[in-house]
């Protein structure tokens, strides 16, 4: 005879706290009133619109009770993250029998009033929501959006060598794309300085209305797919719930034994061999021991457990009876006293303290959070000795600061970079003179900056994984940042929604501790992709973000390194804020000291004094700018008014901070009506140059006094071609500027007209130099602002109106 892993009498505790969970989680779907049966159930005793998912919850129910023990047992540091999209009733109603609920919210008291309570919130007007999310405590993962439970999972593992993520994953949720890539994660899991993911694919059938994938195939086929991912599985299935507990508590054992052992090896046997670690499949039945059969149709182990297994309302009278004596199946007498309080010998079988799952304070990660360690980011300043004299990459100034940002918090394990394989290509190779890329696979001669250890994850191609993986590490306390190329993270418009809106509903929960800021570095932007062409030009993530409430948004497009110094200084050290930081990599010129940055970056918006020439009188026009390169070619529009128009008044407004044009009741760093007039004036013609699409400053700036707003920007023209011409496709070009001023400025005359013939024959002789030489025009590449401030800061001296000299006018006429 083999020795049971449960004794009689836990085994029966454990059961018993089972159908305990279960029993709460159909009374928080039905019941309004009567939560213990003391009388007969009645309809109106039930919700007016039930609303809800029992499917999945059983399932997790039967786990979450199972890790407790092993919890207990092993005296693990351990959480809980629900894939199953909507698993609501089953957390909620475990973080109430484990206590946690009544902690944090206190009139969800331990008895029978508490109950009600508890049963009425749930997917209730001014309630709680039917999925796991930012009120359930315990929770990092919003059950909204399937596909990111493994990632988040492993993203909080990272630098927590003591902990272990019990990751449910539903078979649905297993067959979307982000998911079915996160079972690749564990070639990035260091078993010395990481903690440990327990993946427990749910099996139980079906989806709303389909049958899983996973669930339909051989079980010999899913495991080979499981060891092929470098799993080594193990199966509970069954229905009987007598022998279903047994098997899964062997199971449990045998998983943290198995994960004890791979930590040891590692860690005390110093065995640098990438371990197979376990991983449990539990194939159960969807909405198990629910009803079994409603109106004649099988309810049990089809889709149509997934969501109400049945109505109750005037229209089905003859459910109630059906309802009750589903609860009643249950034994709520030998589970609650008569006050509704859990029984003591099954509340003991509960966790204690922050070991509840519940409670454990990763869980809730600004608990945790430590303020990175700082470097100054003016020591990486570059010497800007005036305007325009120099050129650099952004990028890779700022490469160097992150370097060490990198370097000073390696003791504490709480900073890290991600990106999908483009840490290099935007230029932050820097930072791997002191770290390395986190990677457990094999590797081979010539392999780059691999290591079993390292802050940087960007060995995978998944914007999916490197979003997940992040959003795990901050929501767990620590910081970090992701960097991708502009027009890819599109992919994660979504996942990014799901955090900003999990923030958000934090903010509303004084519980909720704040967690570092999601940061990301947008490079290799719209505005020079020589080699890549249109599949690579879209800056639209920006619209997308502002549509998310002005609490947590922020969005900075910096002209120069010496302002993203500054702006990313800021970021890293903010608070629960997504913060969108959009940068070039190319070589651009450098405009400001890093003391004029400071300030700038600060305000957010300002006028330019060395750039303009209205100081003392009211501008004839105004020429805005935000992004690199829209300032490169206002600047070099307004060298050529300067030249050509001299007696023109023009003011030039950098923006750095987007949201600064959105209005103050709008957004908290919006300018007043004031302000922004004093600014952009309140009736002369405001030239725009913006790095994305150009209707997005007119929704932000709509309600604005001026409505003479005529802005430039990204209009869906590229392709394979020289950055300028990128700029002229797309009217964003110093051509297109300044005739835009001469269209819309009265009284230019007979000289407005003569510069805008002039211009025009630029286009021609611009198009027809970089289809013979394949680059743009030497008057283009070489061009410089060379106007010297004088005059405290003043913009008076002599501007290269970039029109051409003579001998490069006679090379374009031989064309």
């Amino acid at each position: 005879m083999t020795t049971k892993t449960l004794s009689p009498e836990l085994h029966q505790k454990i059961n018993a706290y089972w159908r305990a969970a279960n029993y709460v989680s159909v009374g928080q779907i039905y019941l309004y009133d009567n939560p213990l049966l003391k009388r007969p159930l009645q309809l109106s005793d039930v919700k007016p619109l039930v609303v809800s998912h029992w499917g999945t919850t059983p399932g997790q129910n039967f786990i979450y009770v199972h890790l407790n023990r092993v919890i207990n047992k092993y005296d693990l540091n351990m959480f809980y993250v629900a894939g199953p999209g909507h698993g609501g009733p089953a957390i909620v109603g475990n973080v109430y029998l484990e206590g946690t609920w009544s902690e944090v919210y206190p009139h969800v008291t331990q008895d029978e009033a508490g109950l009600k309570e508890l049963f009425k919130q749930f997917s209730f007007p001014g309630g709680i929501s039917s999925h796991v999310a930012p009120t359930t405590p315990g929770s990092i993962h919003e059950g909204g959006e399937l596909g990111y439970s493994l990632s988040h999972a492993f993203g909080a593992a990272f630098d927590n060598p003591s902990l272990i993520v019990a990751c449910v994953i539903g078979d649905g949720e297993a067959e979307t794309g982000p998911l079915a890539t996160s079972w690749q994660s564990n070639k990035f899991l260091d078993a010395v300085t990481d903690g440990a993911v327990l993946p427990i694919l749910h099996l139980n059938g079906y989806k709303i209305s389909n049958p899983t994938v996973l669930a339909r195939i051989e079980s010999e086929e899913l495991e080979q797919f499981l060891r092929g991912c470098g799993w080594a599985p193990l199966f509970v299935e069954g229905d009987d719930p007598e022998l279903m507990h047994e098997r899964m508590a062997t199971v449990m054992d045998s998983a943290i034994e198995d994960i004890r052992r791979i930590q040891a090896n590692a860690r005390n046997k110093q065995d640098p061999s990438r371990p197979r670690w376990p991983m449990i499949v539990l194939r159960s039945p969807k909405g198990w021991t629910g009803p079994k059969v409603v109106d004649g149709l099988q309810i049990e182990g089809t889709f149509r457990a997934h969501q109400v297994p049945m109505l109750v309302d005037p229209e089905h009278l003859d459910h109630v009876p059906l309802l009750e004596s589903w609860m009643r199946s249950y034994k709520p007498e030998e589970l609650f006293d008569q006050n509704g309080r859990l029984l003591p010998e099954l509340a003991e079988l509960a966790p204690k303290g922050d070991r509840r799952m519940g409670a454990n304070p990763h869980a809730n990660g600004g608990l945790l959070l430590r303020d990175l360690k700082m470097p100054d980011f003016h020591d990486h300043a570059l010497h800007v000795p005036v305007p325009g004299a120099i050129q650099a990459c952004d990028t890779q100034v700022l490469g160097t600061f992150l370097r060490d940002v990198s370097k000073l918090n390696q003791g504490e394990r709480n900073f890290r970079i991600f990106g999908p394989d483009e840490t290099l290509s935007n230029l932050l190779g820097a930072v791997f003179e002191v770290t390395s890329r986190q990677w457990d696979a094999r590797q081979v001669n010539n392999d780059e900056f691999l290591a079993p250890q390292g802050q940087v994850l960007d060995s995978m191609l998944s914007e999916h994984q490197c979003e997940g993986w992040l959003e795990g590490y901050l929501l767990t306390g620590r910081h970090g940042l992701f960097n991708s190329y502009e027009a890819f993270i599109r992919i994660v418009d979504s996942m990014f929604s799901q955090h900003a809106k999990w923030l958000k509903v934090c903010l509303e929960l004084p519980w909720r501790r704040q967690i570092s800021s999601l940061n990301y570095l947008l490079a290799s932007h719209v505005w020079q992709q020589d080699h890549n062409g249109f599949t690579h030009q879209d800056p639209g993530f920006l619209d997308h973000v502002i549509n998310k409430k002005a609490d947590i948004v922020r969005v900075y497009l910096p002209p120069d390194a010496n302002c993203l110094l500054s702006v990313f200084d800021h970021c890293l050290r903010s608070r629960n804020y997504v913060n969108v930081v959009v940068a070039g990599k190319h070589a651009l010129p450098q405009w400001l000291t890093m003391d004029a940055a400071v300030i700038h970056c600060t305000e957010g918006i300002g006028i330019w004094q060395w750039a303009s020439n209205d100081q003392g009188s009211e501008p004839d026009v105004v020429m805005g700018c935000c992004g690199d390169t829209p300032t490169l070619e206002i600047l070099a529009a307004v060298s050529i008014l300067r030249e050509h128009l001299p007696e023109l008044k023009i003011r030039v407004v950098n923006v750095v901070d987007l949201m600064k044009l959105q209005s103050c009741t709008e957004h908290p760093h919006g300018l007043n009506e004031i302000d922004y007039d004093s600014l952009f004036t309140k009736d002369k013609h405001i030239i725009f140059g913006f790095h994305g699409y150009p209707w997005l400053i007119h929704r932000l700036t709509y309600r604005r006094t001026n409505r003479n707003l005529h802005v430039r920007g990204y209009k869906e023209e590229g392709t394979i071609t020289t950055p300028f011409d990128m700029r002229v496709q797309n009217d964003l070009d110093r051509f297109h500027l300044v005739m835009d001023v001469i269209d819309r400025v009265p009284n230019l005359g007979a000289r407005g007209a003569y510069l805008k013939q002039t211009l025009r024959d630029k286009l021609i002789q611009h198009k027809h130099y970089i289809n013979k030489h394949g680059q743009d025009m030497p008057e283009i590449r070489k061009w410089k602002w060379d106007r010297q401030e004088t005059n405290a800061g003043r913009g008076d001296g002599h501007a290269n109106g970039g029109l051409g000299s003579n001998t490069e006018a006679a090379e374009l006429g031989t064309m």
